[in-house]
């Protein structure tokens, strides 16, 4: 069985899965109803125990208030940097320091609030349209020290090169006008333009700031503040114990990194002006779905059972990967590059990891403090009831043969 990148972008238009948080692209933006209203305001508790930079630095992050952007800026001001937010305003937080926040809207090409200012970094958060790229880099050009671009291990054009590392060709745009492109068109294309336009907007990042750019390509972000479930599902799901549905054989690799590890080596790149182009997942060691599901089930104590369900009979099932089965893509070590990027060039760089059981635990605890109606509302993973279905077929196939 053979799942492409394409198969599963095409997934998120669906709803079942997000790339970088673009599979929910809000009403607003496509023009189809007048902006929601600003959500409450969130408290970001200080990191304790955390050492001062040898020198602090002036960061402006666009965006900063999503998944990644909040811990990036907890860790920026324990380490002691000066931190500006440049957004539409819409995710107000409670920072545990004094930040600067600036509004502007980049669907309209609204960055005045940039003009005339200098800082030593910019962290670009948010950004896949290299329309967006292009109009930072007329506001900031010879206004930043370095330039980081978080990109997505989706830039590259093939996936059946386990361990490809950096140099791998990356996927090409074939439309007509790359700077004519939108979120709309993104999502209309079933989400087939992401990885090519991501790649388009890493170069022109360097062609804005040359020889100051530094691009980050992380693979599935995951842990507490995840609002895709993604890979929240599996910590609750094993969390509820019982006789668990899990794909394949057990043997398919899978990425993941915690949003806490990408953020803090991310400022701890810019602190030492470390540029070039990173691949950012992990762990550091190929992991198997197996490893995956033992770790994550190794934070609870409800005893859930694993069944491993071959990938033929879930497809016939009609069961997805990556949408039903979060984190998942089949193929086997020769023909599967999706779950085996090569992350050496970040780790000699200092990525590092925290173990993924914690990762699970605290994930757990994050989700098990929101609201009820929230947490019987997963969105990702395949839903109880059909879970059962699929385990009773499984089950009754193999007692027949």
């Amino acid at each position: 069985m053979t799942t492409t990148r394409r198969d599963l972008l095409k997934l998120a238009t669906t709803g079942a899965v997000g790339l970088g948080g673009l599979g929910l692209v809000p009403a607003a933006l496509r023009g189809q109803s007048p902006p929601p209203p600003p959500l409450p305001v969130v408290d970001v508790p200080p990191l304790e125990g955390v050492e001062k930079a040898a020198k602090p630095l002036s960061i402006l992050i666009l965006g900063g208030t999503g998944f990644t952007g909040p811990h990036q800026v907890r860790y920026a001001l324990a380490r002691g940097h000066r931190l500006t937010l440049f957004n539409r305003g819409r995710r107000p937080k409670e920072w545990p320091g004094e930040v600067e926040e600036l509004t502007g809207d980049r669907n309209t090409g609204d960055l005045s609030a940039l003009a005339g200012r200098t800082w030593d970094v910019c962290i670009d958060n948010p950004t896949m349209l290299p329309s967006w790229v292009r109009d930072a880099g007329k506001v900031l050009q010879g206004k930043v020290g370095q330039y980081v671009f978080i990109s997505t291990i989706s830039v590259y054009a093939a996936e059946n090169e386990p361990w490809a590392d950096e140099s791998a060709a990356t996927a090409a745009y074939e439309g007509e006008d790359m700077m004519a492109e939108t979120l709309d068109s993104v999502r209309e294309s079933g989400f087939a333009l992401y990885g090519p336009l991501k790649a388009a907007s890493e170069r022109e990042a360097e062609r804005w700031f040359p020889g100051k750019t530094t691009v980050i390509r992380p693979g599935l972000i995951v842990g507490p503040g995840d609002e895709s479930d993604r890979f929240t599902y599996w910590p609750v799901r094993l969390d509820r114990g019982g006789d668990v549905l899990a794909p394949g054989d057990g043997t398919d690799a899978v990425q993941v990194i915690d949003a806490r590890d990408l953020a803090e080596w991310t400022i701890r790149m810019v602190e030492a002006g470390t540029t070039g182009t990173f691949n950012a997942t992990g762990p550091d060691y190929e992991l198997s779905m197996a490893e995956m599901l033992c770790g994550v089930r190794a934070a609870t104590t409800a005893g859930a059972k694993l069944h491993w369900v071959p990938a033929d009979f879930l497809a016939e099932q009609k069961v997805s990967p990556w949408g039903d089965m979060p984190a998942w893509v089949p193929g086997g070590p020769e023909t599967d590059g999706f779950g085996r990027r090569s992350v050496k060039r970040a780790v000699a760089a200092g990525l590092t990891f925290r173990p993924l059981a914690r990762t699970a635990l605290e994930t757990l605890a994050w989700f098990q403090s929101l609201p009820a109606e929230r947490q019987a509302n997963l969105k990702a993973g395949i839903a109880p009831e059909r879970e059962k279905e699929v385990l009773a077929a499984w089950q009754a196939k193999t007692a027949a043969s």
